[in-house]
C-alpha cells in the first residue's frame, strides 16, 4: 500500500517552512510522496491585490521542482464552491483504495483541527503529521493528541523539526514594505513574485 502526503494550505506564497515540513514529514514517516494541494482563495477575507490561482500554482511547481517525491495536486482548485478536508479525503479514499493518506500539518493546526468540519471523518481516513517545535510545545502536542486519540480514534505521528520563524504573511508584508525576503523561500519563488509584482499592496486585514 502507498503511502501519500499530503500538505493541505493557501500556499500564498509557499515557503522554505513548508518546504521543510513536508519533507521531515515524508523522511521520518517514509512517505513514497508529498502531495501540495492548494486550497481555494478565502472569500471572507477580499484583499485589494488578489492573486490567482494560477499563481498560486506555478510558485509551488517552482519550488518543488527537481524533487522527484514532491508531487501538486489541484483537486481542491479544479471543485466548485467551498472545499473542506474532510470531503477531499472522501474523494481520495474512494479513487485510491490501495493508498494510505496522511495529513501532515503545522503544530498550531493540532490545537484546532478538531473544529474542522466533520473532524471523525477526517481522522478516520487518514493519518494526521504534525510538527513539533521545543520540548514544552510538544508535550502539549503529546497531551492533546492523546486526547484526539480517546475522542475520536484519532492516529497522530509527531515528527521533529526545527522551529522556523517565517510565514506567508509576514512575507507579503516585506514585499510591500519593499523589504528583502531572499532566503525566505526558494530562488526561484522570489524571482517569480519580484517579476510578476506580486504582493505589493499591503492589505487592510492579512490572512
Amino acid at each position: 500500500m502507498k503511502k501519500i502526503g499530503i500538505m493541505g494550505g493557501t500556499f500564498n506564497p509557499i515557503h522554505l517552512g513548508h518546504l521543510i515540513l513536508a519533507e521531515q514529514a515524508y523522511e521520518q514517516v517514509g512517505l513514497d510522496q508529498v502531495m501540495f494541494m492548494p486550497s481555494k482563495n478565502p472569500p471572507h477575507k477580499p484583499k485589494p491585490e488578489e492573486i490567482s490561482e494560477q499563481q498560486r500554482v506555478d510558485m509551488i511547481s517552482l519550488a518543488i521542482k527537481g524533487n522527484p517525491h514532491f508531487t501538486i495536486s489541484t483537486m481542491e482548485l479544479d471543485r466548485e464552491g467551498m472545499t473542506y478536508t474532510a470531503d477531499t479525503l472522501m474523494l481520495l479514499t474512494k479513487e485510491q483504495q490501495d493508498t494510505k493518506y496522511f495529513f501532515i500539518i503545522g503544530a498550531d493546526s493540532l490545537f484546532y483541527i478538531h473544529k474542522w468540519k466533520e473532524p471523525q471523518v477526517i481522522f478516520q481516513l487518514c493519518t494526521i503529521v504534525a510538527s513539533g517545535r521545543d520540548h514544552v510545545e510538544r508535550e502539549k502536542m503529546q497531551q492533546h493528541a492523546s486526547w484526539l486519540k480517546e475522542e475520536y480514534n484519532a492516529d497522530i505521528i509527531l515528527i521533529n523539526m526545527p522551529t522556523i520563524e517565517v510565514s506567508s504573511a509576514s512575507i507579503r508584508e516585506k514585499v510591500a514594505l519593499k523589504q528583502s525576503i531572499r532566503y525566505y523561500l526558494p530562488d526561484p519563488v522570489h524571482d517569480y513574485i519580484i517579476a510578476n509584482h506580486l504582493y505589493l499592496n499591503r492589505p487592510e486585514e492579512d490572512t
